[in-house]
């Protein structure tokens, strides 16, 4: 069961007698997690949260990768995301696992399938540096079920280039503001729109950056209201929250 759906399901079966009780127990008790011995797979986390666990690609081996992976898919779970994985690991994952990758943003989709998408999520960029982070959080934002529109290169370097998409911003229910340096962007924005704003360090700039450190201070102390901070080229985390202030509302699909 992947989610709190498929657990209404069961639960109707029982009530028109085409299930057992027995036999729906065993499966609820099934459900929770799989013990794979080097991972316990959160089966039941797309029934709390809206959506499947997500695999942190670094540090794990090809071959524990494809055993969650499988397991999951096993189970029905679809657009199963694994972040920060690099491409010679996702070139030893076996052949049966389906398997869209995006190198720039080290992000592979597993078992991919057909997702709606609500609401606009707008994603933006200080340079074309901070593109790597960007897509992780705009694709983690569309596998979630999320209209994602970008905004790349539009840094206070050359205020007019973000001025010029003032209408995708205002229309936007939250943004994403990707920037190193010195991480104005999220201020600037932040104080244009009326949505929630989140600010994405990265670790791009010289060496007073302190790998994305002088962004992550600028945008924590930023005086525009509104703007909420997530770690050092955290995409995932950026987009994961956009998901969900987008869709708190329960929006419809376009």
């Amino acid at each position: 069961m992947d989610n709190k759906y498929d657990i209404l399901q069961l639960i109707r079966s029982v009530a028109d007698g085409t299930t057992e009780p027995e036999q729906a127990l065993l499966q609820l008790k099934e459900a929770p997690f799989e013990d794979l011995d080097y991972a316990k797979i959160d089966l039941h986390r797309s029934v709390r949260q809206g959506a499947a666990e997500v695999i942190y690609g670094a540090g794990k081996t090809p071959e524990q990768i494809a055993g969650i992976v499988q397991a999951m898919g096993n189970r029905g779970c679809r657009n199963i995301l694994i972040t920060r994985v690099g491409q010679e690991t996702v070139n030893q994952l076996p052949d049966s696992i389906p398997l869209d990758y995006h190198a720039d943003a080290r992000l592979a989709i597993a078992y991919p399938a057909e997702h709606k998408k609500r609401g606009r999520i707008v994603v933006a960029t200080g340079g074309t540096s901070d593109i790597p982070v960007a897509e992780e959080a705009a694709l983690t934002a569309e596998v979630l079920g999320n209209h994602v529109v970008r905004l790349y290169d539009v840094g206070v370097a050359g205020l007019h280039r973000l001025l010029s998409h003032l209408d995708d911003l205002m229309s936007a229910r939250c943004i994403v503001a990707v920037a190193g340096m010195e991480g104005a962007l999220a201020s600037v924005i932040g104080g244009l729109v009326d949505c929630p704003v989140i600010a994405v360090p990265t670790s791009v700039g010289y060496g007073a950056s302190f790998g994305g450190l002088s962004a992550l201070l600028s945008m924590l102390n930023s005086c525009a209201s509104g703007c909420s901070v997530v770690n050092i080229d955290n995409g995932f985390g950026a987009g994961y929250l956009a998901s969900r202030i987008n869709q708190m509302e329960g929006l419809e699909e376009e």
